[in-house]
């Protein structure tokens, strides 16, 4: 008789830029807010902010033209801005669907984890018919975010499950050093930042990699 080696318990994912194709999005609307001051914004100036969290981002792009707003006033106008951009449609990233398909025949239960206000997660959960997460933690759901691992945390025991035995997957350093903080393992797809390999983070390419195998050969590498 042939015994599958074991799995994950859980796998928490974070949002942006890790589950749905949200960078593209932010990009547009910040550089359309700094427009507004004549600031050319760029992919470095976003590369910084990548990550979150939102009031640092806002207080970078107030510091860029001078201090004539506030760092809550850039802060407030990105999320609204963000809301409409979402709910209008946020694409997921290559391989999300075919994964989370695969989680959901494996009965291995998922959280969303993000760094984002409630009112973006929730302009993208929207996007589902019928979403697969089992809860989903936003900035206004913690006391500290990212990268202080207290959002994937309160996941893990939200599922049941040990934050060891859960896969965590992330795109950006400041989520990272959260999964890796929290004690679970940390899968990045990194795209606009490089992440290097340590003892308990891995990159890979693309969701698209995450075959029943690799998680399998994943969980391994971490256990055993």
């Amino acid at each position: 008789m042939r015994t599958e080696a074991p799995m994950f318990s859980g796998v928490l994912f974070d949002m942006d830029g890790t589950l749905v194709d949200s960078e593209p999005l932010w990009l547009a609307t910040e550089t359309q807010l700094m427009a507004r001051y004549a600031y050319s914004w760029s992919a470095i100036n976003q590369a910084q902010c990548l990550g979150g969290p939102l009031d640092r981002v806002g207080s970078y792009m107030n510091s860029l033209v001078g201090d004539v707003e506030s760092g809550p006033f850039f802060t407030d106008e990105l999320v609204r801005m963000m809301e409409l951009s979402l709910q209008s449609g946020a694409p997921l990233m290559p391989g999300a669907h075919e994964l989370i398909a695969l989680l959901t025949r494996l009965q291995i239960p998922m959280a969303l984890v993000s760094a984002s206000p409630r009112v973006l997660v929730d302009a993208v959960l929207m996007n589902f018919s019928t979403h697969p997460f089992k809860i989903s933690i936003s900035s206004n759901d913690v006391n500290l975010v990212k990268p202080d691992p207290e959002g994937y945390l309160k996941a893990a025991n939200f599922l049941g499950v040990k934050i060891a035995d859960c896969l965590i997957l992330e795109d950006s350093a400041t989520g990272v050093e959260a999964g890796s903080r929290s004690g679970g393992a940390v899968v990045a797809i990194p795209h606009l930042v490089p992440i290097p390999n340590s003892e308990r983070v891995q990159t890979i390419g693309s969701l698209e990699e995450l075959s029943e195998s690799a998680l399998r050969d994943f969980y391994a590498m971490w256990h055993y």
